[in-house]
C-alpha cells in the first residue's frame, strides 16, 4: 500500500470517524453529568443507578446486537443496488427492534425483586430503585428507537446525522438534569425524566429525515418478511449474545464490588461511566469502520481491510496510553471532582492509579469484535467476547479481590483486560488466514 492509498484510506476513517466520536462523547458526557449531579443528592440514589446500570447494559446489547444486524445486512443490500429492500429491511428493523425492547423492558420490571436479590442489592437501596425504574425503562425504549434509527443512516454511510443528533440531545440532557432534579425537587427521577425530553425530541427530528431521504419504510408487500428477519437473525443472534455477555458479567462484577458496600457500588457506578468515557474513539471505531469493512468485504479486497484494522488498532493503542497517562497524573483531582463522599473518592482515586493502563488491550479487543461481526464471522466475535469476560476478565476480578480486597478488583481489571487485548487480536488473525486461503477471489 502506497503512500497516497495511505493518505486516502486515513482520511476516510477519519471522515467517518469523527462525526461519532463527537456524538459518543456527548452522549457519556451527559451520562457522566447525570452520575455527578445524582452523586449530590447522596450515596443511596448513586447506589441506586449503579445497581440500574447492569440492566441498562442488557437493553444497550439487545439494541446494539440489532444495530450491528442492520448495518451488516442494510449496507450488503446496497451494495447490491437495491434501494427498495434495503428502505424495507430498514422499517422491519425499526418494528422489530421496538417490539423487542418494550418486552425487555416489560420483563425487568417485574422480575425487579429477583434481579435486586441476585445483585446483592441492600434494603435501604429498594425504594429508590421502585421510583426510578418505571420512568428510567421508558427512556431506555426512547434511547433504543434513537439507536435503532442512527443505525439506519450509518448503514447508508451517513455518520453526520447521528453524531449531531448525539451532541444536540446529550446538550438537552445536561441543560434539563438541574431542573428536574433540583429545581422540581424529583431527585433520581427527575435524571429520567430529563433524559425521556432529550430523546423525544431526537426522535421528532431523525425520524422525518430518514423517510425524507426514503431510507426507512413500512410497505412490505413486495417483502419476504419471514426470509428478512432469517437474514438480520443471522447476524443478529450473535451480535446480540456478543454485545449481552458484557452486561452479564457486570452483574457478577457488581456482586462482587457489592460484598464491599454501597460506597464501592455507587464508586464503582462512578468508574464504569468514567471508563466509557475514556474509550469514546474506539467506541466510534466500532460504529464507523463495519460500513466501510463491510464494502471492502463485498468487493473480496482482503489487503485493505488488513491495512485498514492495522491502522486502527495503532491508533487505538497510542490513544489509550497517553489517556492513561494523564489519568494516572490527575488522579486526585479527578476523584474528588467526581464525588463530594470521601468513601467513593477513594474508589474512584484507586481505579484511575491501576485500570486505564489496560484499556488499550481493551480498545483492541472491542474493535476486533465489531471486524469479525463485519466480516459475517459473528461466532468469531461471540467467542472473543466469551473468553473475554468469562475466561479473562470475571475469573482474575474474583481472584484478586480474594486476594486483596476492593483494590483486588481493579488489579484483576487491569489484568484481564490486557489478556483479552492479545487474545483478540490472535483470534482476528486467525481469522484473516483462514477467509484468504478459504475464499477464492480474497486477495
Amino acid at each position: 500500500m502506497n503512500r497516497t492509498e495511505t493518505i486516502a484510506l486515513a482520511r476516510d476513517i477519519f471522515k467517518q470517524t469523527w462525526p461519532m466520536v463527537f456524538g459518543i462523547f456527548s452522549l457519556m458526557s451527559f451520562q457522566l453529568a447525570d452520575s455527578t449531579f445524582i452523586s449530590q443528592l447522596g450515596v443511596l440514589p448513586l447506589a441506586a443507578q449503579g445497581f440500574t446500570m447492569p440492566l441498562q447494559m442488557v437493553i444497550i446489547g439487545l439494541q446494539v446486537g440489532l444495530g450491528i444486524a442492520t448495518t451488516a445486512v442494510i449496507s450488503r443490500i446496497l451494495g447490491q443496488k437495491d434501494d427498495n429492500r434495503a428502505r424495507q429491511i430498514g422499517g422491519l428493523v425499526f418494528m422489530v427492534g421496538a417490539v423487542g425492547v418494550f418486552v425487555m423492558a416489560l420483563i425487568i420490571w417485574f422480575m425487579r425483586v429477583q434481579i435486586l436479590t441476585l445483585l446483592g442489592a441492600p434494603a435501604e437501596v429498594t425504594p429508590y430503585i421502585n421510583q426510578y425504574w418505571p420512568v428510567w425503562l421508558c427512556s431506555a425504549w426512547l434511547g433504543a428507537m434513537l439507536y435503532f434509527a442512527y443505525s439506519i443512516c450509518r448503514s447508508h454511510g451517513n455518520t453526520f446525522l447521528p453524531g449531531i443528533l448525539m451532541m444536540a440531545t446529550s446538550i438537552i440532557n445536561i441543560a434539563l438534569d438541574p431542573l428536574f432534579i433540583f429545581y422540581f425537587d424529583l431527585g433520581l427521577l427527575g435524571a429520567a425524566v430529563a433524559t425521556i425530553c432529550s430523546f423525544t425530541i431526537g426522535l421528532l427530528i431523525i425520524l422525518p429525515k430518514l423517510t425524507t431521504r426514503n431510507w426507512l419504510s413500512f410497505d412490505w408487500q413486495s417483502l419476504q418478511i419471514w426470509k428478512s428477519i432469517q437474514e438480520i437473525n443471522a447476524v443478529m443472534t450473535p451480535a446480540m449474545m456478543s454485545q449481552l455477555l458484557p452486561p452479564l458479567s457486570s452483574v457478577f462484577a457488581t456482586k462482587i464490588v457489592a460484598s464491599f458496600g454501597a460506597a464501592a457500588v455507587a464508586g464503582w457506578a462512578m468508574v464504569s461511566r468514567i471508563e466509557f468515557f475514556t474509550i469514546v474513539v474506539v467506541l466510534a471505531l466500532t460504529m464507523s469502520l463495519p460500513p466501510m469493512i463491510g464494502r471492502l468485504f463485498g468487493a473480496k479486497d482482503c489487503k485493505t481491510i488488513i491495512n485498514l484494522v492495522k491502522m486502527a488498532v495503532i491508533f487505538t493503542v497510542i490513544l489509550q496510553v497517553i489517556l492513561a497517562v494523564l489519568l494516572f497524573i490527575f488522579a486526585a483531582p479527578l476523584a474528588a471532582f467526581f464525588s463530594a463522599d470521601s468513601q467513593v473518592e477513594s474508589v474512584i482515586y484507586q481505579y484511575l492509579l491501576v485500570v486505564p493502563v489496560s484499556l488499550s488491550s481493551l480498545g483492541v479487543c472491542m474493535l476486533m469484535v465489531s471486524i469479525c461481526n463485519s466480516l459475517a464471522m459473528s461466532m468469531r466475535a461471540l467467542l472473543i467476547s466469551t473468553l473475554r469476560l468469562f475466561v479473562c476478565y470475571l475469573p482474575l476480578v474474583w481472584i484478586a479481590s480474594e486476594l486483596w480486597q476492593l483494590e483486588g478488583v481493579f488489579i484483576g481489571a487491569m489484568l484481564g483486560n490486557l489478556l483479552a487485548g492479545l487474545m483478540a487480536w490472535g483470534l482476528y488473525h486467525n481469522a484473516i488466514k483462514k477467509m484468504r486461503s478459504n475464499a477464492a477471489g480474497f486477495e
